[in-house]
C-alpha cells in the first residue's frame, strides 16, 4: 500500500518540477485583453510534453496494480473511462473557454455550433483507435508485462505515427534530428522483444525448478498442492494476499511469487503462447500509431476538408470530441465484455460492477492521469509539432520504473535479461532527447 500511496505523492512532486516553465507559459497573456490560452513558445511546449510523459507512464501502472490484485479489467476500464472524459471536459471549459472568442480562434462553446464536422470526424476517429489500443494493452500487460508492452507499442507509435506527423506538419521538425530518433525507437522495439523472450525463459526455468508447494500441470497450468491450500481463506485485495494461505510471503522474483500472482490476478496467463501476448501488443501499437495523425488532421486541416471561412478546430475542442468517442467505445466494449469476457476473465454484470468498490479510486485516478496526459501532449504538439510531441512515447521509462518498484518485474532475472533491459532503456533515453531536440515551431498566422 505504501508503494501505491507513493504514486499520488509523486504527482505532487511532479507539479513542483513542471510548474516553473508551465506556469510562465500559462501567464503569457498578451497585454490589451484576454486571449484564449494557446501554447506558442517552445519552452512551454516541452514542459507540457514532460508532464504528459509522467502522466502517461503512470496510469498504466495503476491499472496493472488493480489487475494483479484481482479486480476485473472490465470494472476497472469502466471507471477509468468516466474520469478520462471528465479530464477533457475540464480542459475544454477552462483553457478552451478562457478569454474572448476570435474569428480565427473561437472558444470552445462557439466552435460547438460551427460547421466543422469533417475535422470533428477526424478527432473522433483518433479517439476510436486510441480507445481500442488502450483496451488491448490492458490485456497485454498481463501477458507480456508492463515494461515490454509499453516499449513495443510506444516504439511503433514513433516509427509509424511520427513519420506520418512529420509530413502532415509540413516538415516543421528537423528531419536530420527527427529520423535518427525514430531509428532509436525502432531498435528499442527489437530490444523490447528480446527482453520479453529472455525474461519468459527465466520465468520458465524458475517454475520448472520449483520444488515448493506448487507444481506445473499440462501446458504450464498451475496446480497448487491441495493439502496446503485453505479454500475458504479470505481474499485480501488491499494487501495483495490471495485466497491461499502461506507460511511466509513469497519473495518477488521467485517461482512461488509468480504462482501466487497467477492465483491472485484476474487475467490468467500461465500456459499461454508467447505470441498471443506479442500479437496483442503489436495490434495495440498499430492503433496507437494512428490516433495522433488523426488528431493532427482535425486541428490543422491539411487535407482542406473544411468549407471556406470555417476556422480550424482549436486543440481543446478537438480533444473534447476525441474523448467523447474514446468514452463511447470504452464503455460499450467493456459492458459487452462484462457478459462475454475474453482471455479467461470471469463473467460479471453491470450490477456487480456498480457494487465493486475495491480499488475504484485508483481506476478513477488512472482516468484523470491519462486524460490530462493526452491533453497536454496535444497542446504541446500544436505548438512544437506533433512529431516532436510523440517524444512522450518514451513513457516506458516511467512505466518500467513503476514496474520494477511496485511489481518486482525482472527481479532475480538472468544477467542476459538485465543487459538487454539496460540497452532498451538507454535507447529510449537517447530517443526522447533526440525527438525533443527536433522540435520546430508552428506558425499561428
Amino acid at each position: 500500500m505504501e508503494h501505491v500511496l507513493g504514486c499520488a505523492t509523486s504527482l505532487v512532486s511532479c507539479q513542483k518540477v513542471f510548474e516553473g516553465p508551465l506556469v510562465n507559459s500559462l501567464l503569457s497573456i498578451r497585454q490589451g485583453g484576454l486571449k484564449m490560452y494557446i501554447i506558442e513558445d517552445k519552452g512551454g511546449a516541452i514542459a507540457l510534453m514532460l508532464a504528459s510523459l509522467f502522466f502517461l507512464g503512470t496510469w498504466p501502472a495503476v491499472l496493472t496494480l488493480l489487475e494483479r490484485r484481482g479486480r476485473l479489467p472490465q470494472h476497472t476500464y469502466l471507471d477509468y473511462s468516466i474520469t478520462n472524459l471528465l479530464a477533457a471536459v475540464l480542459i475544454a471549459l477552462t483553457f478552451g473557454q478562457l478569454g474572448d472568442s476570435k474569428p480565427n480562434m473561437p472558444n470552445f462553446f462557439t466552435q460547438l455550433s460551427q460547421d466543422n464536422w469533417p475535422s470533428v470526424l477526424f478527432a473522433m476517429a483518433g479517439g476510436v483507435v486510441l480507445s481500442i489500443g488502450n483496451l488491448s494493452t490492458q490485456y497485454a500487460w498481463a501477458y507480456v508485462g508492463l515494461s515490454v508492452t509499453e516499449v513495443i507499442s510506444s516504439s511503433m507509435v514513433v516509427v509509424i505515427g511520427t513519420t506520418l506527423n512529420y509530413f502532415l506538419d509540413n516538415r516543421i521538425n528537423r528531419a536530420e534530428i527527427l529520423f535518427p530518433g525514430v531509428a532509436c525507437f525502432l531498435v528499442a522495439v527489437i530490444l523490447g522483444s528480446a527482453v520479453h523472450a529472455s525474461n519468459a525463459a527465466d520465468n520458465e526455468e524458475k517454475l520448472n525448478g520449483s520444488t515448493n508447494i506448487y507444481k506445473l500441470g499440462e501446458n504450464g497450468s498451475v496446480e497448487p498442492n491441495k493439502e496446503v491450500i485453505e479454500k475458504d481463506a479470505p481474499k485480501d485485495l488491499e494487501n495483495g494476499a490471495s485466497a491461499t494461505k502461506y507460511v511466509a510471503k513469497a519473495e518477488a522474483g521467485t517461482a512461488e511469487y509468480l504462482i501466487e500472482l497467477e492465483e491472485r490476478r484476474s487475467i490468467k496467463v500461465f500456459g499461454s503462447s508467447t505470441f498471443i501476448g506479442l500479437g496483442i501488443v503489436f495490434f495495440s501499437g498499430v492503433c496507437f500509431s494512428l490516433f495522433s495523425p488523426a488528431f493532427n488532421l482535425a486541428t490543422n486541416d491539411q487535407w482542406h476538408t473544411l468549407k471556406q471561412g470555417v476556422p480550424h478546430l482549436v486543440v481543446y475542442t478537438a480533444f473534447f470530441y476525441f474523448s467523447i468517442s474514446c468514452f463511447v467505445i470504452g464503455i460499450g466494449l467493456n459492458i459487452l465484455f462484462l457478459y462475454r469476457p475474453m482471455a479467461g476473465v470471469p463473467k460479471s454484470s453491470f450490477k456487480a460492477y456498480l457494487n465493486d468498490w475495491e480499488g475504484r479510486q485508483w481506476a478513477l485516478l488512472a482516468g484523470f492521469l491519462c486524460g490530462f496526459g493526452n491533453g497536454f501532449q496535444f497542446m504541446g504538439g500544436q505548438a512544437a509539432g506533433y512529431a516532436a510531441a510523440d517524444a512522450v512515447q518514451a513513457l516506458p521509462l516511467v512505466s518500467t520504473f513503476w514496474g520494477i518498484l511496485l511489481f518486482g518485474e525482472y527481479r532475480k532475472s538472468s544477467r542476459k535479461t538485465y543487459i538487454l533491459l539496460g540497452f532498451m532503456l538507454f535507447m529510449f533515453i537517447v530517443a526522447v532527447a533526440v525527438l525533443m531536440a527536433s522540435s520546430g515551431h508552428r506558425s499561428t498566422k
